[in-house]
């Protein structure tokens, strides 16, 4: 399935509208959201099993991961964008970056 498949099928699950500026950032939100449960399901791993991750842990990660781009799927849309270019914009950027020498470094323009 590519990204552009992806985008199509989430927006199928999407209750309401995503136009309005309330929808678009409960998206935004939904996106911090879900990373959130990423981080804290890592965060878990490290401080209760000694950073030994389990056939169960990678599971639930990979729910949790799969909510995160759910939401960028459907907040990309709602501001006219496709996952498949932003997914091909970042990697232009993370190859220039690395031809440059500059792949570690601060700020997002260098």
């Amino acid at each position: 399935m590519t990204f552009d498949e992806y985008q199509q099928k989430a927006l199928t699950t999407m209750l309401g509208g995503h136009d309005s500026m309330v929808a678009k950032t409960i998206l935004a939100l939904g996106v911090a959201g879900e990373a959130g449960e990423v981080a804290d399901k890592w965060k878990k791993i490290l401080a209760y099993q000694n950073g030994e991750v389990t056939s169960d842990d990678v599971a639930e990660l990979a729910k949790e991961m799969g909510d995160v781009l759910w939401y960028l799927a459907v907040l990309a849309e709602s501001l006219g964008l496709k996952l498949g270019d932003i997914a091909k914009a970042n990697n232009a950027k993370l190859a220039s970056r690395q031809t440059r020498g500059v792949i570690r470094g601060r700020g997002d323009n260098r």
